[in-house]
């Protein structure tokens, strides 16, 4: 007999006209469309596309209504085809969850079995929602810098949009690894935070926006941007000869206006990082690593904020509005 009760809580955002309804709805596994594995959410978290998720003009949500949240941790209620017994902790994120299918603010979610990941040994369920997509993004940036050949002793690091959840984790894994990181942010109250996360110098978003001339001064051996239009040209134009910087994200923006000169004089490269349609055996891999050698430091203090569900409206908001330090976790 199913241990999942006839109903249960969920956060939902539906349009209503030009406008969203969120509240908390009770609903069954009936509403939680198509999947083979049911998962008992015990934690999730918030990120940036979680906020535009519940937007009418967000462009995220290709549902209606839909529960959002790209993130979720928690345990194996149903196994489906998973081949991980009942009561395993698990791990999803990425894929069409919270965008095209419904994710984690609920307290029961079902979901397809080839998107787990087993919670690796080392983390506990609120750490890995902690690290959620926005430090698994932040994981794969550096691992794509060190592929490319960054090295601590080679010379700075650059972390933009410090603050956030990309950059704060990413910030964290770096120092740990004995890299000299500069966190660029634009909240003059963060210098405590940022050093206690192992930043080294902290500097403000002005010094890395806005225009410039096609070459300036060889300063960042390598850089996490997540920021893009207005902090990725000037960050190309800056990096030390055959640097690297690992793009994630444009919370100011999609466009990218440069010039070929940083590629052909100066070798330096661009490297985009996904984290939605990875692999599962590829995701799988880097959570070992996030739960090892890419662990960030402060793990607890990144995640110190929780919310519940009824809570969630201010608290997307609040991503929206650029206001959060580090990251803020929904306790299912």
């Amino acid at each position: 007999m199913s241990s999942i009760p006839a109903t249960f809580s969920a956060f939902v955002a539906q349009k209503d006209g030009d406008a969203v309804v969120r509240e908390v709805r009770q609903i069954s596994v009936d509403n939680l469309g198509e999947g083979d594995a049911v998962i008992r959410v015990t934690w999730s978290c918030i990120n940036y596309k979680d906020g535009l998720a519940t937007l009418a003009n967000g462009k995220v949500a290709r549902i209606d209504p839909i529960i959002p949240g790209v993130d979720m941790a928690g345990e194996i209620a149903e196994s489906g085809d998973s081949g991980l017994a009942v009561g395993t902790e698990v791990i999803a994120h990425g894929y069409d969850l919270g965008v095209a299918h419904h994710g984690g603010y609920t307290e029961y979610a079902r979901v397809p079995s080839q998107w787990l990941v087993p919670l690796p040994d080392g983390l506990t369920a609120k750490q890995a929602m902690a690290v959620g997509t926005a430090g698994f993004t932040a994981a794969l940036s550096v691992h794509a810098l060190e592929r490319h050949g960054l090295r601590p002793g080679t010379g700075p690091v650059l972390v933009t949009g410090a603050t956030g959840g990309v950059g704060s984790v990413a910030v964290g894994i770096l120092a740990d690894r004995g890299y000299e990181v500069t966190a660029s942010t634009g909240k003059s109250d963060a210098e405590g935070f940022l050093k206690a996360l192992g930043a080294t110098e902290i500097i403000g978003r002005d010094e890395t926006s806005g225009p410039g001339k096609p070459l300036e001064r060889e300063r960042w051996a390598g850089a996490v941007d997540c920021v893009g239009t207005s902090t990725l040209p000037y960050i190309l134009r800056t990096l030390r000869y055959g640097g690297a910087v690992a793009a994630s994200g444009n919370t100011s923006g999609i466009g990218l206006e440069t010039t070929v000169l940083p590629f052909i004089l100066r070798g330096v490269a661009l490297l985009g990082i996904d984290s939605v349609a990875m692999p599962i055996e590829e995701r799988r891999a880097v959570w070992q690593r996030i739960a090892a050698d890419l662990r960030p430091r402060g793990l607890d203090e990144i995640g110190s904020r929780e919310v519940r569900l009824a809570e969630l409206p201010a608290a997307l908001d609040a991503v929206l509005a650029g206001a959060n330090t580090g990251r803020t976790l929904v306790r299912l």
